[in-house]
């Protein structure tokens, strides 16, 4: 039996309360999580060993996220329950900061709080196609995402006086964030799943090989019965890669490079990049709904080649590095819309934990050669070239969509 109205406007309701509330109180954490790598090289002088696999655990942990989104395929009955136990485990090992002095800790860290992150993609994306419809599922979606940005926008400023004036109080900050990010999954408890779904019913077998290469069978066998969506990973692979294979060099470019503060720093990749991202989001989600998703994509990694060529000119005047983050941030706001949103676009009635999972994926594809690239390309030559070949990379990104957008039909958003 379909969800009266009543119950349907219910579902949307507190579905939305829990996505926007778990998002606000993360904001602390992530406004500090981002600057771990900063602070690896500037305060515990990490080896460039150390910063290339940190960079590198942020994409390449969606190589095992899918391990934790695949339990919920076709598994409605364990949607909320992923969200909160995901929730609880990835800010457990940050209460520990304080008292930890050994940098690979942190990296691993790092690591482990990205698998969850990710392995929740999946369930939040189904848990919003199936609890709200139509064009809501998008402003949702966008308004969570620039309460991210504007509340990373203003906390940083103060963490980065605080972080340039008292040594070592990062590791404190650490712990409270955390802390009040476990306290958001009360929030989640409260999300509703339409009764009428039933759960497919799946014998219990024994973790194995089976359930190791079950996540990406799934994807592949996706991927050969909907060229749609293969076209789709192959343009975002190179502008995934692209946005990637600078991220090693930016330590460098920052502290030694460039002589930033914490305070500068901050300023310029979280208050900047909100900026950008609060401006354009609306502008995203209005084009969104209008167009072929390739086409939607084709522009945001056009946006994206911008970025690395005015961070290189920020060397001879500081100004570019502010302009560079307000690009980036509206870069981001349409690759996260476009990324997050395309396994229910191309899903459509279809369960879309299968699609997203296969995004997730293929970020820890682009995650095992991406950064390790990156690094060689620094050694060997300059930041210069790494920039010039990260732009290249995301003009390729832009051809290939346009080229699809032209022979593939459109996908758009359901209207309300």
């Amino acid at each position: 039996m379909e969800p009266t109205k009543t119950e349907t406007q219910y579902f949307f309701e507190r579905t939305r309360s829990a996505f926007l509330w778990t998002r606000l109180l993360n904001i602390p954490f992530w406004a500090i999580f981002n600057t771990l790598v900063i602070i690896l090289y500037k305060d515990l002088h990490a080896t460039p060993l150390q910063i290339t696999v940190l960079v590198a655990l942020k994409p390449v942990a969606a190589l095992f996220s899918p391990y934790w989104s695949t339990l919920i395929n076709k598994r409605p009955d364990r949607l909320v329950a992923n969200l909160i136990w995901a929730n609880i485990l990835k800010f457990l090992p940050f209460l520990c900061f304080p008292w930890i002095h050994n940098n690979w800790v942190f990296v691993l860290s790092f690591g482990f709080f990205m698998i969850f992150a990710r392995g929740v993609i999946p369930a939040w994306m189904e848990i919003i196609k199936r609890n709200i419809g139509g064009t809501a599922r998008e402003r949702t979606f966008a308004f969570g995402s620039l309460v991210d940005y504007i509340g990373s926008a203003i906390l940083p400023l103060g963490f980065g006086w605080i972080l340039d004036d008292y040594d070592q109080s990062w590791r404190w900050i650490f712990f409270a964030t955390a802390f009040i990010g476990i306290v958001s999954t009360l929030f989640l408890y409260r999300i509703p799943i339409t009764h009428s779904i039933k759960a497919e019913s799946e014998p219990r077998v024994q973790f194995g090989w089976s359930q190791i290469v079950k996540p990406w069978r799934e994807s592949w066998e996706l991927l050969k019965s909907r060229p749609d969506f293969a076209r789709f990973q192959i343009g975002f692979m190179f502008g995934g890669a692209g946005l990637m294979i600078y991220q090693t060099t930016l330590p460098y470019f920052y502290v030694d490079v460039l002589d930033l503060s914490y305070t500068k720093i901050l300023l310029a990749i979280t208050v900047c990049k909100a900026i950008g991202y609060a401006v354009s989001t609306p502008a995203w989600v209005r084009a969104f709904d209008k167009v072929n998703i390739f086409t939607f994509c084709s522009v945001v990694t056009l946006t994206a080649a911008v970025f690395p060529l005015l961070l290189l000119s920020s060397v001879s005047f500081i100004g570019f590095l502010y302009l560079a983050y307000i690009i980036f941030g509206v870069m981001q706001a349409g690759s996260e819309l476009g990324w997050h949103m395309s396994g229910p676009t191309f899903a459509k009635e279809e369960d879309s934990s299968v699609f997203s999972g296969t995004n997730v994926l293929t970020v820890g594809i682009r995650g095992c050669i991406a950064p390790a690239l990156g690094t060689l390309i620094y050694m060997s030559t300059n930041s210069i070239v790494v920039m010039l070949t990260a732009s290249f990379l995301c003009l390729i990104a832009c051809e290939r969509m346009r080229h699809y957008a032209k022979n593939t039909q459109a996908f758009k958003p359901e209207v309300a």
